[in-house]
């Protein structure tokens, strides 16, 4: 069943996403790369709009909401001046990427379980599309400065998305989404993100021994 989602409510939690994303995108190309001004930008934005124009093109809403209002694209463009013009007082540059991506992922899977709920899809796939809104941006940021995506490396990625847009998809079903509710369940994967980033949590990972058929090559 398609459902009514208040769409004030709805941009602005997009816009505010997109902002973060953007000043996130532009400061790990600084810290990664010596960008110029127009690289900043070309990543700063790619990093703020890929996650919604990903769930978009899966979800068949096309042209893209990106480009079908100036806004996000406007958005995304100030953030990643601001933050070209703003890097020498930016302090602790490496804690203000974090806090901005976990801020990013937080917004973007509540809105991107959104959107897909909102066209119709069940609570599950609007979770994994939810998901997958949060985590695109920042793996295509990652796959631009040529690194392995943090989505594949870090466990408290995608888990913190996967969690708020499940939660998210929930309220959705019971009727009970809406502001207050939207922004505790961005809080939860927030805070998720954070205590993964600060105790350095992970889930469990698998190595194969050398030789990669799981025997020893000792004789």
């Amino acid at each position: 069943m398609i459902v009514e989602v208040t769409p004030t409510l709805l941009l602005v939690l997009e816009l505010t996403g997109t902002f973060v994303f953007g000043l996130n995108g532009a400061l790990t190309a600084m810290e990664a790369e010596r960008l110029d001004l127009v690289g900043v930008i070309v990543l700063g934005m790619m990093t703020a709009l890929g996650g919604g124009i990903v769930r978009d093109v899966l979800i068949g809403a096309l042209p893209p909401a990106t480009f079908r209002d100036w806004r996000y694209l406007t958005v995304a463009l100030v953030s990643a001046v601001v933050a070209f013009l703003g890097r020498r007082y930016l302090s602790r540059v490496t804690r203000s990427i974090n806090l901005l991506d976990a801020a990013g992922l937080s917004l973007f899977c509540v809105t991107g379980t959104v959107v897909a709920y909102a066209h119709g899809l069940g609570p599950f796939q609007s979770t994994i599309l939810g998901a997958i809104t949060g985590v695109g941006g920042g793996t295509i940021r990652d796959v631009i400065i040529r690194r392995v995506p943090t989505v594949l490396t870090s466990g408290l990625y995608a888990v913190p998305a996967l969690v708020g847009a499940a939660i998210t998809a929930v309220t959705l079903n019971l009727h009970v989404y809406d502001a207050a509710v939207a922004l505790a369940e961005a809080f939860v994967c927030f805070t998720i993100r954070l205590v993964g980033l600060h105790f350095n949590l992970n889930v469990p990972t698998a190595h194969l021994p050398k030789g990669g058929d799981g025997q020893d090559d000792r004789r």
